[in-house]
């Protein structure tokens, strides 16, 4: 299925724009800065403000270290986001969390007295990598070659993959309900915790001077966590009884961001129309702003011309005399003016 949805939003990459961001990867620099800078130092701010267990709080904290989702793939297409930026931020993250994961939580746990060593699940970032970009190498191919079906390949995929993702997303919650533990503050910081990603990424891309397509790419990219990730590496890490405690956090965290995703693209929608409205309103104006813009060039050619001739008219003779010269520049002025009327020999 992740292969499949990954084919088809690859039908949306250009090679040319691909490689403009690998040549100069200054969007794809500050997307790895929200992930890696902003996402683990907010889920240790969060820890702190809530006076967390720590069984509660290395949850929270893995979540936050853990590189973005495919879902982000998704949002972006459907807030008309750049879809070269989003993938290429996520193949991104999942290669730069084999060093940054353990990096960040060496960072944010050396204080803390953990029993149990952190396993980073190297095997589940391979399969994630695979699962990323032969699917998108396709997808850009028949970008390339077909890209007529290319988009109807797109549109079906990013339909068919967000439906899919919300099903998998409930039936998981549905699944894990064992492990599901209705803590009130743990349900709190999953609601506010993507939001304030999405913010702050959104904030952090403006202040770098982004393009605004840009600004909801690295936003939804920065909130979007792989949670599947985090779930396999506190399985490898964690006895069954502490995941008890645990996994009720990256379970609440992966639906609350699905849907405050959707109420971004709904969001988004809404705002669109709300414009496109605007524009239909004022058709006149548009027209006749048009027609201004269209006429311009013309009455500057117009206005111009006549100065252009003249001073053609007195490129004369030197040789000549003054009178001579004078009567013929008259003479050729006055035909331009007026063709019919002569003027006497001085």
């Amino acid at each position: 299925m992740m292969g499949l949805l990954m084919f088809s939003l690859g039908c949306s990459v250009e090679i040319r724009k691909l490689w403009s961001h690998i040549r100069r990867p200054w969007g794809i620099a500050v997307g790895l800065l929200c992930q890696f800078g902003l996402m683990p130092l907010i889920a240790y701010l969060l820890v702190i403000s809530f006076s967390l267990k720590p069984t509660q709080a290395i949850g929270v904290l893995i979540t936050g270290c853990c590189p973005g989702g495919t879902i982000s793939n998704i949002f972006t297409f459907w807030v008309d986001g750049d879809m070269d930026l989003s993938i290429s931020m996520t193949t991104c993250s999942t290669v730069a969390a084999l060093g940054m994961m353990p990096l960040c939580l060496y960072l944010y746990t050396s204080s803390w007295n953990l029993e149990q060593n952190l396993t980073l699940p190297y095997k589940n970032i391979g399969i994630s990598l695979l699962c990323l970009t032969v699917p998108v190498i396709f997808g850009v191919y028949m970008n390339y070659r077909c890209p007529k079906q290319s988009k109807i390949i797109l549109k079906i995929g990013a339909i068919v993959g967000g439906i899919l993702l919300m099903a998998v997303a409930v039936a998981g919650m549905v699944l894990a309900k064992e492990s599901w533990n209705p803590d009130i503050t743990l349900l709190t910081i999953s609601f506010i915790f993507p939001l304030i990603g999405h913010i702050m990424g959104f904030l952090l891309a403006l202040l770098t001077h982004q393009s605004w397509q840009r600004c909801r790419t690295i936003s939804l990219e920065t909130g979007a966590q792989n949670i599947q990730m985090c779930i396999t590496m506190l399985q490898l890490s964690f006895t069954a009884r502490q995941l008890v405690q645990i996994l009720s956090f990256p379970l609440s965290y992966g639906l609350f961001q699905m849907l405050d995703g959707v109420l971004i693209v709904v969001a988004y929608k809404i705002y669109k129309r709300i414009l496109k409205n605007k524009h239909r309103r004022k058709p006149g104006h548009a027209e006749g702003c048009h027609n201004k813009k269209s006429s311009s060039p013309k009455e500057t050619s117009a206005f111009l011309e006549p100065s252009v001739n003249v001073t053609r008219a007195w490129r004369l003779d030197r040789d000549e005399p003054g009178r001579q010269r004078l009567t013929r520049a008259l003479s050729q002025i006055t035909v331009y003016l007026n063709p019919k009327s002569v003027i006497p020999h001085l």
